[in-house]
């Protein structure tokens, strides 16, 4: 079948085991917790000693041997991997924590500056505003010259009443 848009490249086919990243993920994960405990290795330490000592009580042939440290190499090589890929998946969590609080961080900054210029502004607004002290004041010094000229303009009247 010939494709008609020639603007994305052909996909390959996939041949393979097909899996989930994120539950494969979450399986390493719930691995790397129960190998990385204490009861882990006081459970393989105990089936280890029982083995030994089963060996001890049975006559002991090589093969027992080599079967014991074939369990174990096995278990070293798939738990090695899981508890990677549990590390690895951490990491981008940390990652992305660490991007997150780095986002939130900027945010708070800005803010914080923007509040800064906000609360300057108030303050140079307010500088100008008189307080009551000084309107006090200036009523008064209005008063005094209102009272001034009103006695100013009865002895002007009273002049003009005097001159008729």
């Amino acid at each position: 079948m010939k494709r008609l848009d020639l603007s994305t490249p052909r996909q390959r086919r996939r041949v393979g085991v097909h899996y989930d990243p994120d539950a494969f993920g979450q399986f390493s994960e719930s691995i790397a917790r129960t190998i990385g405990t204490a009861r882990f290795l006081v459970w393989q330490s105990g089936f280890i000693a029982l083995w030994i000592l089963g060996n001890r009580i049975e006559p002991f042939d090589g093969k027992q041997l080599q079967l014991l440290t074939l369990l174990l190499s096995l278990q070293a090589a798939y738990a090695a991997p899981l508890i990677l890929l549990a590390q690895n998946r951490q990491e981008q969590r940390d990652r992305m924590t660490t991007d997150n609080d780095r986002r939130t961080a900027e945010r708070t900054q800005a803010d914080t500056e923007f509040l800064a210029r906000e609360i300057a502004s108030v303050r140079l607004s307010l500088a100008d505003v008189p307080t009551s002290s000084e309107l006090q004041d200036h009523l008064d010094r209005l008063a005094e010259a209102i009272e001034r000229m009103t006695a100013r303009l009865d002895e002007m009247e009273a002049a003009r009443q005097k001159e008729r």
